[in-house]
C-alpha cells in the first residue's frame, strides 16, 4: 500500500503533464508554410548571401514574407526563378545578368616598393603601408578574391586575378573581399572595361605603372556615344550608353582600356 500511493501519484502527474504538453503544443505551434520547403529545394544552396538574405533558407523566408523577389537570386537559372515566382503567384521581373570585372592591369608591370614577408593575403598586406606595390591603388596579387569566390570563377594569371564570365554568378564576394575595391559588377553583354583605379595625376601614374590611366581624355574625345568621361584623373564608362564599339580601346595610349575575353 505504501508503494501504491507514490505510483498512483506519479501516474496522475504524468497524465496531467501530458495533457498540458498536448495543449501547449497546439497553442504554441508555429504554422510552417508548405511552400517554404518547395522554394528552398529549388534554390542553389550556395548560401552566398548575394541576395541579401541569411543564406538560401533565409532568402526563402524573405520571399514568402514579401521582403524579397525571386529575381534577387543571382545564382539561380532563369527557369528556376520562374518556377519560384510561380509558387509565389508572382510574375518574374527580368534583370540584366551581371559579371565581375577587375579594374587593374598592372600585375608584374608594377614594381614592389619593399619586400613583403607577411601573410600571403591582400587584406593583411594592405595593412602594411597600403601594400608592397608602388601603385597604392593596384592589385597586390595574393589572390584573396580567388579564395572568396564560392564558384571557382576567379584564378590568378600573371599575378592578376582573371574572372571566368561563364562561371561568375555576380555574387559580389570578390567586390567585398578586395581591399583595393578593384572589382565591380557590370552587365554581362558589355565587353569594354577601364583596367585601372588610380586617382593620381598622369605623371605620377606613369612613374609607377606603364598601363595605368593618365587622364589624357583621348578616350572621352573619341567616344561618339558620350559613354566615357574622365573624372578625378580616372576614366569611367557609362554602360547605359556604351555600345562596346571599341573606339576608346584603340586610341588609349596606355592600353588601360581593354576588351574583355568572353
Amino acid at each position: 500500500m505504501e508503494i501504491l500511493i507514490p505510483i498512483l501519484t506519479l501516474g496522475f502527474l504524468g497524465v496531467i503533464f501530458g495533457i498540458g504538453l498536448a495543449i501547449a503544443s497546439k497553442k504554441l505551434a508555429v504554422n510552417i508554410d508548405p511552400r517554404l520547403e518547395r522554394i528552398h529545394g529549388l534554390l542553389p544552396g550556395s548560401n552566398c548571401g548575394a541576395c541579401g538574405g541569411a543564406g538560401c533558407f533565409g532568402f526563402a523566408e524573405d520571399l514568402l514574407s514579401g521582403k524579397a523577389k525571386a529575381s534577387a537570386c543571382r545564382v539561380s537559372q532563369e527557369e528556376v526563378k520562374e518556377r519560384i515566382a510561380g509558387i509565389l503567384g508572382q510574375k518574374l521581373e527580368k534583370t540584366a545578368k551581371l559579371v565581375a570585372v577587375l579594374h587593374c592591369n598592372g600585375g608584374k608591370k608594377v614594381k614592389n616598393k619593399f619586400v613583403y614577408d607577411g601573410i600571403a593575403d591582400c587584406v593583411a598586406a594592405n595593412l602594411v603601408l597600403k601594400g608592397q606595390k608602388e601603385c597604392v591603388f593596384g592589385c597586390l596579387g595574393f589572390g584573396t578574391c580567388v579564395s572568396a569566390c564560392p564558384f571557382g570563377a576567379i584564378s590568378m594569371e600573371n599575378s592578376l586575378p582573371k574572372v571566368d564570365p561563364a562561371k561568375c554568378k555576380a555574387c559580389n564576394k570578390c567586390v567585398q573581399a578586395c581591399p583595393k575595391r578593384l572589382f565591380t559588377l557590370i552587365p554581362s553583354e558589355q565587353s569594354v572595361v577601364v583596367s585601372c583605379r588610380s586617382l593620381n595625376m598622369g605623371k605620377d601614374v606613369k612613374y609607377v605603372c606603364p598601363v595605368g590611366c593618365i587622364a589624357c581624355k583621348i578616350c572621352e574625345k573619341t567616344c561618339k556615344f558620350d559613354a566615357i568621361h574622365v573624372l578625378g584623373n580616372l576614366a569611367y564608362i557609362d554602360y547605359k550608353k556604351c555600345t562596346s564599339c571599341g573606339g576608346c580601346v584603340k586610341v588609349c595610349p596606355s592600353k588601360t582600356i581593354n576588351i574583355l575575353a568572353k
